[in-house]
């Protein structure tokens, strides 16, 4: 056994073949037994030797035949209670035996009425030990509270905080702890104003690396949201990051231009790069701010520098108010014989503002009363919008099936679904048109409809932006667009940067423009004709 002792030589003793105890050790007795130590090997503050079985004996038969010794040792810090272990020692037909009890004590009663505490324990250790007590004691609800109380600032900082805690898709937070990170700044990062406060806000969302998950003024956040509503002032762009595999990419891309809005007819192009605005690089900067530096009064004047290609051109856009109408639609003619020709219902999704499903429903209704026998829905530069606004659209269409799979870091969190209750169009032919600058969720719709063979995709793979963003406002007016989940198709193919293949590419010299789509499918000698059976056939 081990027996450890301070260097006024109280001991406690623990189950091993060794002795430890200080120099010029006493005999202390314990329970009416006597322990003598042996002589040390090593003469120091804490000195063990080892035990032997004829030490043990030794000890024991200073005692008459038959009758038990007690050891104790100490197997448990100070607290409120010691537990002690309880050796007896005995002797039985001429062998030395032992028993293993243990005991627990309360401390105050074991200082105020034991006199073999004052044995074990000198009284300098027994003040010291209830110093420390008592220190603790205090200190534990001390260190409970609040070393500061909370500002206004660091109540919003806090906010903007939980809402990426519980919302953000990466459980991992980039890698780092995300409680870590607010006790950290909230002590060092100074809030002492709006400004500043706002500053700490964009400075923890940087540490993400999430391009996508921002924080938006409140003039930022208003602007957001009136581009959701259905109007806005601008030049007539979707924007966004550069996508691909050359990371060395940097600037603003254009997903989409407004058909008939200035940046349309100055021949501003999906996959044209903004190299600046008024002067100032896009390099390092993010969309919303690109898109607030494009938006302004009606008739003022933005200067950009474009990159198409390997050109670069300087245009000068006067800004206008541009109506978000997400919707047009037309019949076109197939070619045939007299009665024989066959029409087709063309849709034109330019957005998915929250009037978009609504829209897409009354072109359907339209076109059926002009006994269309089959639709085409182009979703070619159509950047995207509201997430639920997709998943509608998407249920006009189809039957029965998966929508889309929203995923997070452990996989699929949840499914839209449809079971046809909402279909109104779920059997005619469809066409879906889509080159790069369908986006989001376009795509989303776009996947929905190949994946469970509700319609013939055509055109380019599309833009590839498989994550899902939402916007929430906080108690200022300020708001944050936050990465929630990333998505997959129906058929659990994850599209982001890659984007969604279509079934067959369109003619090379197929219009963009709306207003010439009809004389592509009715005209068999125009250069982009394509006939009913390429439109409809996989």
């Amino acid at each position: 056994m081990e027996v450890i002792s301070s260097s006024s030589s109280s001991f406690f003793i623990y189950p091993r073949n060794n002795l430890c105890f200080a120099p010029n050790p006493k005999v202390v007795r314990l329970n009416s037994v006597i322990v003598s130590s042996v002589n040390p090997r090593l003469s120091n503050g804490l000195t063990c030797v080892s035990v032997s079985a004829s030490d043990r004996l030794a000890a024991f038969s200073r005692k008459e035949v038959g009758e038990d010794r007690s050891l104790f040792w100490l197997v448990k810090r100070l607290n409120k209670r010691l537990a002690f272990h309880h050796v007896v020692l005995f002797r039985r037909n001429g062998r030395l035996l032992t028993k293993l009890r243990e005991h627990t004590v309360s401390f105050k009663k074991l200082v105020t009425s034991s006199e073999k505490f004052k044995d074990l324990f000198p009284d300098i250790f027994v003040r010291v030990a209830l110093g420390m007590m008592l220190c603790m004691a205090i200190a534990v609800p001390v260190s409970k509270s609040p070393s500061w109380a909370l500002t206004e600032e660091n109540l919003l900082f806090l906010e903007a905080w939980r809402t990426i805690d519980r919302a953000y898709v990466d459980k991992s937070f980039n890698g780092q702890s995300w409680f870590r990170y607010r006790e950290n700044a909230l002590r060092n990062e100074p809030m002492n104003n709006r400004e500043q406060t706002y500053a700490a806000i964009k400075k923890m969302l940087a540490t993400l690396d999430d391009p996508f998950t921002r924080f938006l003024e409140p003039d930022k956040f208003k602007s957001l949201r009136s581009g959701t509503q259905g109007a806005l002032t601008g030049v007539g762009l979707s924007i966004g990051y550069p996508t691909g595999n050359d990371g060395a990419v940097s600037g603003i891309m254009v997903i989409s231009a407004s058909p008939g809005g200035p940046a349309s007819r100055a021949a501003v192009s999906p996959g044209d790069l903004i190299l600046a605005i008024d002067d100032t690089s896009t390099e390092t900067m993010d969309i919303y701010d690109a898109a607030e530096r494009l938006q302004g009064p009606e008739g003022s004047e933005v200067q950009l520098k474009i990159r198409s290609g390997s050109d670069i051109k300087q245009l000068l856009l006067r800004r206008e108010n541009i109506s978000i109408n997400p919707v047009k639609s037309r019949v076109c003619e197939t070619p045939g014989l007299g009665k024989t020709a066959s029409k087709i219902g063309y849709i034109k999704l330019t957005s998915f503002n929250q009037n978009a499903s609504a829209a897409v429903k009354e072109a359907i209704e339209t076109l059926r009363r002009e006994n269309v026998e089959g639709f085409v829905l182009d979703l070619r530069n159509n950047s995207g919008g509201l997430f639920p606004e997709g998943i509608e659209i998407a249920k006009i269409w189809l039957d029965k099936g998966v929508i889309v799979y929203i995923c997070d870091s452990r996989g699929v969190r949840d499914i839209y679904d449809t079971d046809g209750t909402n279909a109104i169009a779920p059997s005619e032919p469809l066409a879906v048109l889509v080159n790069k600058g369908t986006a989001s969720a376009s795509e989303i719709l776009a996947g929905a409809l190949k994946d469970n063979k509700r319609a013939v995709l055509l055109g380019e793979p599309t833009f590839g932006k498989g994550k899902i963003q939402s916007v929430f406002e906080m108690s200022d007016g300020s708001g944050l667009a936050v990465t929630v989940a990333r998505y997959e198709t129906p058929d659990h193919i994850d599209i982001n940067k890659v984007g969604i293949i279509p079934d067959h590419p369109l003619p090379a010299l197929f219009p963009k423009d709306d207003d010439d789509f009809c004389g592509c499918i009715g005209d068999p000698a125009s250069g982009c004709f394509l006939n009913r059976v390429g439109l409809f056939s996989r």
